[in-house]
């Protein structure tokens, strides 16, 4: 294993500039921390929490990301001298957590307790049935999600090079650059009605996951002519639709959405920072039938994908002075303009960690700027998971899964 890029091979350099999509999550937690767990669930024994330890710290010194934190200043990420692995890998037994909701709970309110060091830690939980999983937690000021994905692979996988590739950049187009300032305006716009959404934000977070074949949504998204990304937002806006009409009677209307997208390019695997374009996407809630919504799901993806709206955030970003880009960040993911981040992460094969491969894994997210719920779906080779976190007083959300999976079987039959 060599990861040893940070944009350049060579000696890590002191200091490198923090991004705009940096300072928006500062920003949007007032300096704190806004945890990113990425979970890897194994069947069987747990490997020894001795092994684990040798093997973090014989990699992290190697991973360029790992060696860097914010500067108090929120300015620059510094490189610290040194790494002590036995500050960030913990043990925890929760042989009570068939479904790994406890343990998502646990990573998105633990404080993380690194020191001075950089912000990152591995747990080994061992769960129920003796089954036990591996986790990587980073914080969101400092790393998106497929940042963790490369992070963790390179600290934990026996062969890292079975992660996903990096994204491929093209140029902007206009029409993605009329779609991005499109959305800016909409963030500077009155608050929008998301009633199955809105409300105060409570004191903590409940996470909940399903998993599927990913061959199911490969499958559906063929015969309907669309993608996975496709068959995934259209049967959330359903699950959505049953729960709001389930509970109120009415019909929930469209709902705002945001989409954020990977532009971690060939070379930036393992720098640190957030290398992240976003989209507004509108879940048409309000669509009984689901060949119906499904369409005007792919209309609204396939715009994003003909304006290259990847490209033309990630260039208007960059032309934009960095404490004005951090602002505009907030305001397109805040609780008065969308219900939530709806991602996708795609993290390749298996983790194999000591000849054993995970079983399934999930990447999310705690909330803020008034976010009250976030949805995620993680592809790891054959297997989908459908991660939801929500505030706990959205008390009845935890039903959403089951209600995609549901709404996946109804679009199957359509």
């Amino acid at each position: 294993m060599r990861p040893t890029r940070s944009g350049t091979d060579g000696p890590l350099p002191p200091t490198l500039p923090m991004g705009a999509a940096d300072l928006a999550y500062r920003l949007a937690m007032r300096g704190g921390p806004l945890p990113v767990p990425l979970v890897f669930v194994f069947d069987g024994p747990a490997p020894a929490l001795d092994t684990v330890l040798a093997r973090v710290a014989e990699r992290a010194p190697r991973v360029p990301a790992l060696n860097y934190r914010p500067s108090r200043d929120g300015k620059v990420f510094r490189r610290v001298p040194r790494i002590a692995a036995e500050r960030h890998v913990r043990e925890i037994r929760l042989t009570g957590d068939t479904d790994c909701a406890a343990t998502g709970r646990l990573l998105l309110s633990r404080p993380m307790n690194v020191a001075d060091g950089p912000l990152w830690e591995v747990w080994l939980v061992h769960g129920a049935g003796g089954g036990h999983a591996l986790c990587y937690r980073t914080d969101h000021r400092f790393q998106d999600g497929m940042g963790a994905v490369y992070a963790a692979r390179a600290l934990l996988d026996d062969d890292p090079a079975g992660g996903p590739p990096a994204q491929s950049l093209g140029r902007p187009a206009p029409r993605g650059v009329a779609g991005v300032l499109g959305d800016v305006l909409k963030g500077f716009g009155p608050p929008v009605a998301k009633p199955g959404f809105d409300g105060p934000v409570g004191p903590g977070l409940r996470v909940c996951h399903v998993t599927t074949p990913l061959a199911r949504l490969r499958a559906a998204a063929r015969a309907h002519g669309g993608t996975v990304n496709d068959v995934y937002l259209t049967a959330l806006s359903h699950a959505v639709r049953t729960w709001h009409l389930k509970a109120t009677g009415e019909t929930h209307p469209p709902l705002p959405v945001a989409v954020p997208m990977s532009v971690r390019a060939p070379g930036e695997e393992y720098a640190p920072g957030n290398r992240i374009a976003l989209a507004h996407v509108v879940l048409p809630c309000d669509e009984a039938v689901p060949q119906r919504a499904f369409q005007r799901v792919r209309q609204s993806t396939g715009r994003l994908r003909d304006g290259r709206r990847r490209d033309s955030f990630r260039a208007l970003l960059a032309a934009t002075p960095r404490a004005i880009g951090a602002r505009l960040g907030v305001r397109l993911v805040s609780g008065a303009v969308v219900a939530g981040p709806v991602s996708r992460v795609d993290v390749g094969a298996p983790l194999v960690h000591q000849g054993v491969p995970s079983r399934w894994s999930a990447v999310y997210s705690g909330t803020a700027a008034g976010i009250r719920c976030l949805v995620t779906l993680t592809s790891q080779q054959d297997t989908a998971c459908l991660t939801l976190v929500h505030d706990e007083t959205l008390a009845s959300a935890d039903e959403l899964p089951d209600l995609w999976l549901a709404a996946l079987l109804e679009l199957e039959r359509t």
